[in-house]
Order: C-alpha cells, then sequence, then structure tokens
C-alpha cells in the first residue's frame, strides 16, 4: 500500500479469521518496526511474541478476559527496557563509526549522559521508555496492515500479572501495550462499518499560541448517522 493509504485505512480489529500467520509474515513486520526512531536512538523495545494457545490464554487473563487476545492467531507484549544504558555502548560505537560523533571523547561525554538518566528515580524511566517504545508500537501495527494484517492495541490490562505470568523482570521492563494480529475475520464490523469519526486539523493544530478547543461537535452528517452496537 502507499503510506497514506496505510495511515488512513487501518483500523483496530477485534475479530480475526480462523488463519495462522506464518513466521516470514510476522519476521518482515518486525523487520520494519525495528527502524522505529527512539531517544537517542536506544531502541528500548523488546516484543514478546505469543503464538501458543495456553500463553494466549494467560495473556488474555491478564487483559481482562477481553476475547480478542485469543481469537487472534497472535498477541505482541511490548516491553519498555526501563534503563537507557542498556544498550547504548554498540549505539554510540556506531555513531563515532559513521561519523555522528567525532571521536571517542565525544562518544563517552554523550554516555555519561545516558549512564546518567539510568540513575534517574524509576517513575521518569517509565515516562521515558514509554515514549520511545510507544512510537515502535504504532510502527508495529502499521508495518503489520501494510502487509494486510490486522492489529488492536491494548491498554486495559494488568501489568503485573502480565510480568508473573511471563516471567518478565519487571525492574527493568515496563509493559507498555498490548497488540493483537491476524488475518481479519470475513465481515469483521471494525473493517466493514464507515470509520470513525476523526477531529479535524484545524482543532487539533495550534500555530504559535497553544488555545485548545474545549469541546468537540460531530459534523451533522456524523451526529445523524444512527447508533452503532460498539
Amino acid at each position: 500500500m502507499e503510506y497514506s493509504e496505510v495511515v488512513t485505512s487501518r483500523r483496530s480489529v477485534h475479530q480475526y479469521a480462523d488463519e495462522d500467520l506464518s513466521t516470514e509474515v510476522v519476521e518482515s513486520i518486525f523487520e520494519r518496526v525495528r527502524h522505529a526512531p527512539s531517544s537517542y536512538n536506544l531502541q528500548p523495545w523488546e516484543f514478546l511474541v505469543l503464538t501458543e494457545d495456553e500463553n494466549r490464554e494467560a495473556l488474555r487473563e491478564a487483559a481482562n478476559g477481553q476475547e480478542h487476545v485469543t481469537d487472534a492467531p497472535v498477541a505482541v507484549v511490548v516491553l519498555g527496557n526501563k534503563d537507557p544504558a542498556a544498550h547504548a555502548e554498540a549505539v554510540f560505537d556506531d555513531w563515532v563509526a559513521k561519523g555522528y560523533l567525532p571521536n571517542n571523547d565525544a562518544r563517552d561525554a554523550v554516555m555519561e549522559n545516558v549512564a546518567a538518566m539510568s540513575e534517574l528515580p524509576e517513575e521518569e524511566r517509565r515516562v521515558w521508555t514509554v515514549r520511545s517504545t510507544t512510537i515502535a508500537a504504532t510502527e508495529l501495527m502499521n508495518a503489520a496492515w501494510d502487509e494486510g494484517v490486522a492489529t488492536c492495541p491494548l491498554g486495559g490490562f494488568d501489568a503485573d500479572a502480565v510480568v508473573e505470568a511471563f516471567d518478565i523482570d519487571g525492574d527493568q521492563y515496563e509493559p507498555v501495550m498490548l497488540v493483537t494480529m491476524g488475518y481479519s475475520a470475513d465481515g469483521a464490523a471494525d473493517v466493514d462499518r464507515e470509520r470513525k469519526y476523526r477531529r479535524s486539523v484545524d482543532e487539533i493544530v495550534h500555530y504559535d499560541e497553544f488555545d485548545p478547543v474545549t469541546s468537540t461537535e460531530l459534523p451533522d452528517a456524523a451526529a445523524e448517522a444512527p447508533a452503532s452496537d460498539d
């Protein structure tokens, strides 16, 4: 697809076909995800891809019983590394090798900055990793749709239960988001219905002065449309 078609046609899909996703398709998607931008290019993300039924059942329990966690053939736990320095040495060695930093002294200075970030309170490091890891999660959903694979992000889950169920080091990793993946079922309502309302550019973009709209009114056509079952 063209990029504009990917971002304007992608939907959050809850109904999936009874069809597996091949490892080749999944890895093709993540090959693009790894190019997502991040703070200092530190790439603080990990993805736990769940394909086995029992693992998705365990995840569903941690996700308040949401059915599409097990209806989809794949569920992904998007994890953020709360240690900014975890992969920093390789990243900054690469910067020197490619001329982004002039020498090793400059590399060491940047490394000191990142090491200081690693000493920040946990809540600040959580915010830091969520900011970058959410970008990668968005890339995941768009890259999947470009392959014809539907997704749905889930924010309603018990992070502690996810950590416990899959033996994740909760001191170092933050469960940022869950994403279900699979081919849309024929006639899936999320795909067949008219796209849900999006606020206009005029309402969400502010030039030079922040003056937010305090309330949103639907366009007349949307306001008059019959209510859906959602």
